[in-house]
């Protein structure tokens, strides 16, 4: 489906072309292009030109190195073929940051990105017919969350279930209560995970802004720790994450305190993730039913301590 496209990037038909990775869609290289083909069904065409509207916006905004679509020899960033939705980017130098290195580094660093990109989805004029998900309580862990059932995690048995269920119960209070006003939930980013930033040892790179929508400005954090949830790091992680943001905005205890509740939901997302995906290269890295029994795990000690001493 991608070698059809490549003439129209000036690349020749027969140029080498490599899968890179398979994870919610599937990433190809050729030449200093990079394609994403979209995973069929999950976002409708109005949706993806609402990410590539933002990411034009974002082109010049300081302080936000972010990926860049590259359109074809007619102008268009938007391609069609065989069924799915296709979008090239220019293929970045550098390499993504990685679990196991110093993490401590990047992560106020981090914290600064993400205030950059809040405030600018706070001040920025969408356009007329601009549609994205919204990743409320529903969406992220609900009976019909779009990510899939968490119930359905590959080796999740009856007593887990029940400790996953009263996770849920706890989760949809304490988000209730923090509330979905302009001063808590907007435009995100919602996937700012390791495997999408992008470093060229001096600085971050934004990249894969397919999960953006609406959201807690918070749960960009949580995004940010995906499948490290447990890592003995995490504390220090908040931290220095939360010194960032606050270079660049207000930052209070208070949001500090619900960083917990935002991590505990997107790993209760990724475990529904990993039930509705297990086909593709991250899941299969995860490890099934280790992954959820890591979540359960994670819940019971949230449930037993609270958010405010989960990482204590």
């Amino acid at each position: 489906m991608i070698r059809p496209l490549l003439p129209r990037y000036g690349l020749a038909p027969d140029a080498p072309l490599s899968r890179l990775c398979h994870s919610e869609n599937e990433t190809w290289a050729a030449g200093d292009v990079v394609f994403r083909l979209h995973r069929e069904g999950y976002h409708a065409a109005g949706e993806i030109a609402a990410e590539l509207a933002w990411l034009a916006a974002l082109r010049d905004h300081p302080g936000v190195a972010s990926v860049r679509p590259v359109p074809d020899r007619a102008g268009r960033v938007l391609q069609h073929s065989g069924g799915r939705h296709v979008v090239a980017f220019r293929r970045l130098a550098g390499r993504v940051l990685a679990a196991d290195e110093d993490l401590g580094r990047w992560f106020p660093e981090l914290g600064a990105v993400a205030a950059r990109l809040h405030a600018h989805a706070r001040r920025w004029s969408r356009p007329a017919g601009f549609r994205r998900k919204r990743w409320d309580a529903a969406a992220l862990f609900g009976p019909a969350a779009i990510w899939g059932d968490w119930g359905a995690a590959p080796g999740l048995d009856a007593a887990g279930r029940a400790v996953l269920a009263r996770l849920v119960d706890d989760l949809d209070r304490r988000l209730a209560a923090w509330g979905g006003g302009d001063d808590r939930f907007g435009l995100i980013h919602a996937d700012l995970r390791l495997a999408n930033l992008m470093t060229d040892g001096a600085g971050l790179t934004v990249i894969d802004f397919d999960d953006c929508g609406f959201g807690w400005w918070l749960f960009d954090f949580a995004a940010a720790v995906s499948f490290i949830e447990d890592d003995p790091r995490l504390p220090a992680l908040a931290d220095g994450w939360a010194r960032g943001y606050r270079r660049v905005a207000p930052l209070g205890a208070a949001e500090v305190a619900m960083l917990p509740v935002m991590v505990l939901a997107r790993r209760l997302q990724l475990t529904a993730w990993l039930a509705s995906r297990a086909g593709n290269d991250t899941a299969a890295a995860l490890g099934g039913a280790g992954f959820t029994a890591r979540t359960v795990a994670l819940a019971e000690g949230y449930l037993a301590r609270g958010p405010a001493r989960i990482w204590s």
